[in-house]
């Protein structure tokens, strides 16, 4: 078996307020595999973007380690880690003040290594990758419909080409056409690309269409990881109440549409 992409072990996440210490997680455990998609669901409050800007390095543990393809990220210097993981924002995160292609653009200029007509021709090839056009590279994001800001954030998530990407709520605000259309995109480049992803959802049509892998988050730790069924099958109350309460039943029946989750 390759080597993991992510490991995490004894991750401990804590906040300190005014009157008391807020523990998040508590020796968390968790193993990314390279190639798959690996979906986390929790409750609110259970950690899950915590977690997830962890992995990324915008926020150091209380205790415990996260490896990046065997590094330890508090080895990596900031573009060394941004290089090699690619992040989507829940709301995309862009720029108000930059267009798109600047947007897009931006984490190559920030290396300051690179002509800016080959970064530009790098960001143009990015948005065509995501199936925007040449004529949204001028646009503002305020000029924008929310699938197309998902798209924009999606290919500056991408830019360096990163073995790894990070998802948060990929699917959130949009209507049932631009969800559809998205999740339809990200399974093509996790294809295509070769990506390792690690996606935070509360959608279930997201989940089952995208996942081949959950964990849950409960109990400050990842209570269990598995193909869907089998995540399905463990008793918890959050995991019940997840997957089998009424919003439930409904993207239940993807597992048979889509075997590969099962």
């Amino acid at each position: 078996m390759a080597a993991p992409i992510v490991e995490i072990r004894k991750l401990t996440s804590a906040f300190d307020l005014p009157d008391r210490r807020l523990v998040i997680h508590k020796d968390l455990d968790l193993t990314v595999q390279p190639g798959e998609v690996l979906s986390i669901v929790g409750g609110s409050g259970s950690g899950k973007t915590v977690l997830l800007r962890q992995i990324l390095g915008l926020e150091r543990p209380a205790a415990g380690e996260v490896r990046i393809m065997g590094q330890s990220l508090q080895t990596l210097s900031r573009h060394g880690a941004s290089g090699r993981i690619g992040m989507l924002f829940q709301h995309g995160a862009l720029f108000s003040a930059f267009n798109v292609l600047e947007n897009v653009a931006f984490p190559l200029r920030e290396l300051k290594t690179l002509p800016q007509r080959l970064i530009e021709e790098a960001a143009l090839v990015k948005l065509q990758m995501v199936g925007l056009k040449a004529a949204d590279a001028e646009k503002m994001p305020s000029e924008l419909s929310g699938g197309m800001i998902k798209r924009a954030a999606l290919a500056r998530a991408l830019i360096m080409d990163p073995p790894l990407l990070l998802l948060d709520e990929p699917t959130a605000g949009l209507d049932p056409d631009s969800s559809d259309g998205f999740v339809n995109l990200l399974r093509s480049l996790h294809r295509d690309l070769a990506l390792t992803v690690i996606m935070v959802t509360h959608d279930l049509d997201t989940l089952f269409e995208l996942s081949t892998r959950i964990a849950v988050l409960a109990d400050q730790r990842v209570i269990v990881t598995g193909r869907p069924k089998e995540v399905i099958a463990f008793q918890h109350p959050f995991v019940e109440d997840f997957f089998l309460g009424e919003r439930g039943q409904r993207a239940m029946e993807l597992l048979r549409e889509y075997p590969f989750a099962i």
